[in-house]
């Protein structure tokens, strides 16, 4: 696609344009995970033990059903993330404070320094795209993120970034 498309030109996209998209995306994530990839197979770790990192370090202390819902998973899969990220002891599970069945979920020190490493190359990757693409592309992209997004996740999204 051209940089010279107008809004209104871009309602008539073509199927291999769409393609053209859709396969971007496909190689551009292969891209972005990696670097994270390659050091997740030297520790017999998997995208879901990063996915789980990333977000309780995003937010600390959030419970496990949160957790559940930003992830997208089963309870039994994400069980057996948390129980190897807690037997390693990369995160801390908790009891609430307000109510003794919940459990929140914390980073400790060695899961916080593994959590930096994996993302570090991505955070790299994304500020020379974002700079190489300038402040309007990079506008439009979380526009276009945020749109392929259902209701629900845009909510849990909307939520995370607003702390």
């Amino acid at each position: 696609m051209s940089d010279t498309h107008t809004g209104e030109s871009l309602l008539f996209l073509t199927d291999e344009q769409l393609r053209q998209g859709i396969e971007g995306m496909f190689f551009a994530y292969r891209g972005f995970t990696a670097a994270p990839d390659q050091i997740l197979e030297g520790i017999s770790y998997g995208r879901a033990h990063h996915r789980a990192l990333h977000f309780i370090s995003r937010s600390p202390g959030m419970n496990v059903n949160r957790l559940l819902a930003i992830l997208g998973v089963t309870k039994q899969s994400l069980n057996r993330v948390l129980r190897t990220l807690i037997d390693d002891g990369l995160v801390e599970s908790r009891v609430g404070k307000a109510d003794k069945r919940e459990r929140h979920l914390y980073l400790t020190e060695d899961g916080a320094a593994l959590e930096t490493q994996l993302s570090e190359a991505q955070r790299a990757q994304m500020r020379a795209a974002y700079r190489k693409a300038g402040p309007e592309a990079v506008a439009g992209f979380r526009t276009v993120l945020e749109a392929m997004m259902d209701p629900e996740l845009r909510r849990l999204y909307t939520a995370l970034r607003e702390g």
